[in-house]
């Protein structure tokens, strides 16, 4: 091999490592550590705290809800396949998603402001509105309920 393209290889191995290095540790690296918004304060309106949920709760309307998270509402893809907000397109956002294995966060929402963020979307997050252009109203009650489930499950499953 001459001299020269020996040293071209050199110099584009070089430059390939550097490029690498800057886009493992530059600017997006805040985007990846940043945690979730804060849980005490509200993202829908305060009308929507008093909204019931019409669904009744039963272990068929539970895991209704599940598949629908884990499929069709493709919730897991951000929220993660137990809920804790670690998804795989979760990773990457700022704030990231939703830890639902949090127990405060259920203290302190209710049914109707959940359904309002699943149907509007959440402001100043990647979370846009879910229903209903990919799940139905009926659909959205069903999942949070599910959702409601999620603290004792990480409970279950680190124990």
């Amino acid at each position: 091999m001459p001299k020269a393209a020996y040293q071209l290889l050199i110099v584009f191995i070089g430059f390939s490592a550097a490029i690498y290095l800057l886009l493992m540790i530059g600017p997006e690296e805040s985007a990846t550590k940043a945690g979730e918004r804060d849980i005490t304060i509200p993202r829908a309106p305060a009308e929507a705290k008093a909204v019931a949920n019409p669904i009744p709760l039963s272990d068929e309307v539970l895991l209704e809800g599940e598949r629908i998270y884990q499929t069709k509402g493709t919730c897991f893809t951000c929220h993660g396949t137990s809920g804790r907000g670690d998804g795989p397109a979760g990773l990457e956002l700022n704030p990231r998603p939703r830890n639902f294995t949090n127990p405060r966060f259920h203290e302190l929402r209710t049914d109707g402001e959940m359904f309002w963020v699943i149907r509007n979307g959440s402001p100043g997050t990647r979370m846009f509105s879910y229903s209903p252009s990919v799940i139905t109203e009926e659909e959205a009650w069903k999942v949070i309920l599910y959702l409601r489930t999620l603290p004792t499950r990480a409970g279950t499953q680190a124990g």
